[in-house]
């Protein structure tokens, strides 16, 4: 065997070792998200992957690989929250509210937070149309643009694991709440008229309050569907006053609870 065959052997035999040690982490982090759930701790700890980090470059020093390692363990990380999803969430997780919310800012968040897939549902309702929203309302009116949403939902069905942030009236029909449930969870962001006013005061692809920009207005909308939203939310967190990691916390906890309560009612 020549000297770089001999080289390649033992890197195999480091990967091998990579293999067998990274395994034995990851089920250490099912074991972690196992007791967080069974004794509620916080899921989400962004200050123990810093510190993580903080001890893995004090154990490197000044090892001339650093850069490398540090890059590596980025992506362990990064995979460490994608097990974590999984143990977690084995469903699509369907945001609903009214405009101004906060769905999409919370999607991206849970995204970057759970390493879960993600969709924006109104924007793939115009990628697939070629068209803004408000072109569809119109040229074809509100109940195309209603069934294209039902549409919508009956394709996301093939997903797993994605948080979907829903357009405001995705809960006007009812069965769309039945297409949601198939494989998700519903979470209601609530926020009130005068806050959601503020969010959106400034968007021209609001096409329900093109000239009813005002609170008056939201806030009877609001009311219009308020039982629609509550009847098929599965959880509701108020968004108000809140940072957008309070909310994620929140929205994770009450799942976990929801999850737990379903799981003893089958019992």
């Amino acid at each position: 065997m020549d000297k770089i065959e001999q080289i390649r052997e033992k890197i195999g035999e480091c990967d091998d070792i990579i293999i067998e040690q990274l395994a034995k982490r990851m089920g250490h982090i099912q074991e972690i998200i196992a007791y967080k759930k069974a004794t509620g701790i916080p899921i989400l700890q962004p200050e123990q992957e810093k510190k993580q980090t903080d001890a893995l470059e004090a154990k490197l020093g000044d090892n001339e690989f650093e850069e490398e390692i540090l890059d590596i363990f980025k992506y362990i990380m990064k995979n460490s929250r994608r097990i974590q999803a999984k143990s977690l969430f084995d469903y699509n997780v369907f945001l609903i509210g009214f405009m101004g919310a906060g769905k999409s800012t919370i999607a991206g968040e849970l995204q970057e937070k759970l390493e879960m897939n993600r969709v924006e549902m109104d924007q793939m309702i115009v990628e697939k149309q070629g068209m803004s929203i408000s072109e569809i309302f119109d040229e074809y009116g509100e109940t195309y643009f209603r069934n294209l949403e039902s549409n919508t939902l009956i394709e996301l069905q093939k997903c797993k694991q994605t948080i979907v942030s829903c357009g405001g009236g995705v809960v006007m029909r009812a069965e769309n709440a039945d297409h949601m449930k198939k494989n998700g969870r519903i979470v209601l962001l609530t926020a009130k008229p005068e806050t959601i006013f503020e969010r959106v005061k400034d968007s021209d692809e609001r096409p329900i309050l093109n000239n009813n920009m005002n609170v008056d207005f939201i806030a009877g909308l609001m009311e219009k569907r308020r039982e629609k939203y509550l009847a098929a939310a599965d959880i509701v967190v108020e968004t108000d006053a809140k940072t957008v990691t309070q909310i994620c916390e929140e929205i994770i906890a009450k799942l976990i609870a929801f999850d737990n309560a379903k799981e003893e009612a089958a019992k």
